[in-house]
């Protein structure tokens, strides 16, 4: 088992909510000061965004923040290499990343310079697990988990295959839309799509897409194991927030998650 799935696997067994935060990496100079304060104040793990040109599952938010990184130059080696100049976390890294990242240098190359940096996981978004074979293969030799995918629109066969082949945990997207807010939006559809996914598999099931708010993040735990937190506070970050303030955020979510789970 390695270290996202022990890590998270070991917050649920002893009843807590998984709280899975994210930065993108190089958004600011002070962007692993933000990392750090994610970390301090109750995030289980957190998502390293790797910036791309075109992240097409990404709303408005994130690809502000991925054009801000890499208006200042912000590389996958130079993130890759300020991580790895630290001490190590205290809590996974998982890099979410698009499928180009990987086929570029090639997915063997590309997990072993996760892994040579402290990460721990992998995601990439728009890699389907029927083309995600030889990814997934160099993910396990390098001892990364690799997290796949499901949808409100994932048929349970589907879920079932996708579940199988996902490691450290299974990850919902509440909506079939891409991230950022969830304004006014119904979201039955995706709680139940958790509900289904915690069927065919004994790995936690977190819920990202939409989780904009304390509350929201409350009521997607009543019906999976955590959420995932991104737009909401890359928001914050491009509107100015400081380290301070990202902690604040977190503990916030930490706190609502923690109260739903008493």
């Amino acid at each position: 088992m390695a270290a996202v799935e022990a890590a998270l696997g070991a917050a649920r067994d002893a009843g807590r909510p998984i709280l899975v935060t994210y930065v993108t990496g190089g958004i600011r100079d002070d962007w692993a000061d933000l990392l750090a304060a994610m970390i301090d104040a109750g995030a289980d793990a957190v998502e390293i965004g790797l910036p791309f040109s075109d992240p097409m599952l990404d709303g408005p938010i994130i690809q502000q923040a991925s054009a801000a990184a890499i208006d200042r130059g912000a590389t996958t080696p130079a993130i890759l290499a300020r991580l790895g100049s630290g001490a190590g976390s205290s809590v996974p890294l998982i890099a979410m990343a698009y499928a180009n990242h990987a086929y570029r240098r090639g997915p063997a190359s590309y997990c072993r310079a996760l892994a040579d940096a402290g990460i721990r996981g992998t995601i990439i978004p728009d890699l389907p697990v029927s083309e995600a074979g030889d990814y997934l293969g160099a993910a396990q030799a390098a001892g990364l988990d690799a997290t796949l995918m499901v949808t409100p629109a994932t048929p349970d066969e589907q879920i079932r295959l996708i579940a199988g082949r996902s490691r450290g945990f299974l990850y919902v997207m509440s909506v079939m839309a891409t991230t950022g807010p969830a304004r006014g939006r119904d979201d039955t559809s995706g709680w139940a799509v958790a509900a289904r996914a915690r069927r065919h598999t004994q790995r936690p099931v977190l819920i990202g897409f939409g989780i904009d708010t304390p509350c929201r993040a409350a009521a997607a735990a009543q019906h999976a194991d955590g959420v995932i937190v991104a737009s909401a506070l890359m928001r914050q970050v491009l509107d100015g927030a400081t380290a301070a303030d990202i902690s604040r955020a977190v503990a916030d979510l930490r706190a609502a998650l923690d109260q739903a789970w008493r």
